[in-house]
C-alpha cells in the first residue's frame, strides 16, 4: 500500500478497524478519545496525515449517540488537520431505521444524520448492509454500500448446512433473501409477521414456501432484542422445519438476546464482526466471521484509483 493512506478507528469499531489493517498489512492511526465527566467528548488525531486518504472507522452501535458524536469529531478533525479525502466507513449505521416519517411531526432521524455527517467533513462514506437502500439519496456524497451475503455464505457453505431452505424474517427483506437463495442454490420461504408498536417484538404469524424437513436458514440486517428471530424460529419448526439456523449481518445482542438465543430452538446463529463485541459473552451456539477483508479490498479499490 502506498504511504499516503491512513486507518483511524473509532471506539465502537476499534477490533474491526485493527483487522482491516492486517488485512492491508499497514499499522491503525494514532488518535486519542477523552470522555470528560459532564459527558462530552475530546477526539484528537495524533499523526501527521496532511494530504493523506484518511479513512475512519466507526460503527453507531451502542452507546448510540456517543459513537455517532464520536464519529462526527473524528471526521472534523481529519478535516482540520488537512487530510486530502476523507470516507467514512460506518458498517453498522443505527439510525438507518429512521428513514420515513410514522405519523406527524416525526424527525426523519436518518437524513439529519446523513446532513451532520456531510458537514463535519465526509467525502465519501461506506456503509454494510443498510436497512433501506432509499437512505443513500439522503446523501450528496458518493456512498458505497457493501453486502455482508459472500462472507456470510461462505460460513455456511463452510459449516456444511445441508438441504438448506432460505427463510426472509418479513416481507421487507424478500429481496435480499432471494439474493442468499440464489446464492446458495436453495429455495425461499418467508415468514408473514405483524408489528404493532415500537417494542421490537413483531409476531410470526404464517410460513409462506415449504420448510418440511429442511434446514431453514433465517437471513436477516441485524439481530437486537432477539425476539423477531426466535419466535420464527418457534414457527418454523411448527411448520416441519428439521432445524433452524440464522445468518445476520449486525450483532446488537440487547436485552438478554444471547440468552433468549440459548433457550431458544435455533441451532446456530453467525453474525458478523460489523459490531465489536465481547465474544465470552456468547454461547456455542452463536459465531462471528469478519468482513475485514470485504472493507479492506473495498479500501485497496478506492485507493489505487
Amino acid at each position: 500500500m502506498r504511504d499516503d493512506l491512513a486507518i483511524f478507528g473509532g471506539s465502537g469499531s476499534c477490533k474491526l478497524a485493527t483487522k482491516i489493517c492486517e488485512d492491508l498489512d499497514i499499522h491503525l492511526g494514532k488518535s486519542q478519545l477523552i470522555r470528560f465527566s459532564e459527558g462530552t467528548l475530546y477526539v484528537q488525531i495524533d499523526e501527521n496525515i496532511k494530504w493523506k486518504h484518511v479513512f475512519v472507522v466507526q460503527s453507531t452501535a451502542n452507546p448510540v449517540n456517543d459513537n455517532f458524536m464520536e464519529l462526527l469529531f473524528m471526521l472534523d478533525a481529519c478535516k482540520r488537520a488537512n487530510a486530502k479525502t476523507i470516507t467514512a466507513i460506518v458498517p453498522y449505521f443505527s439510525y438507518a431505521k429512521g428513514d420515513k416519517m410514522d405519523g406527524l411531526q416525526v424527525s426523519v432521524r436518518a437524513r439529519v444524520c446523513a446532513d451532520a455527517i456531510e458537514a463535519a467533513g465526509a467525502d465519501r462514506l461506506i456503509f454494510l448492509d443498510l436497512h433501506t437502500q432509499q437512505i443513500q439519496g439522503f446523501f450528496s456524497i458518493p456512498i458505497e454500500n457493501l453486502h455482508a451475503l459472500h462472507v456470510l455464505c461462505q460460513a455456511l457453505k463452510e459449516k456444511k448446512a445441508e438441504d438448506p431452505v432460505i427463510v426472509s424474517p418479513d416481507i421487507g427483506f424478500i429481496k435480499q433473501a432471494r439474493m442468499y437463495s440464489k446464492a446458495l442454490g436453495c429455495p425461499l420461504a418467508v415468514v408473514d409477521k405483524e408489528r404493532v408498536d415500537h417494542n421490537e417484538n413483531p409476531i410470526a404469524l404464517n410460513i409462506f414456501g415449504d420448510v418440511k424437513g429442511k434446514k431453514a436458514i433465517i437471513v436477516d440486517d441485524f439481530i437486537a432484542s432477539g425476539g423477531t428471530l426466535c419466535n420464527a424460529a418457534e414457527k418454523l419448526i411448527e411448520a416441519g422445519a428439521k432445524s433452524v439456523w440464522a445468518a445476520i449481518t449486525h450483532g446488537l445482542f440487547t436485552k438478554n438476546s444471547e440468552e433468549k438465543v440459548e433457550n431458544s430452538q435455533i441451532e446456530k446463529v453467525i453474525v458478523t464482526d460489523s459490531i465489536d463485541t465481547n465474544l465470552k459473552q456468547f454461547g456455542k451456539k452463536i459465531s462471528f466471521v469478519s468482513v475485514a477483508h470485504l472493507f479492506g479490498e473495498t479500501i485497496k479499490s478506492f485507493h489505487n484509483q
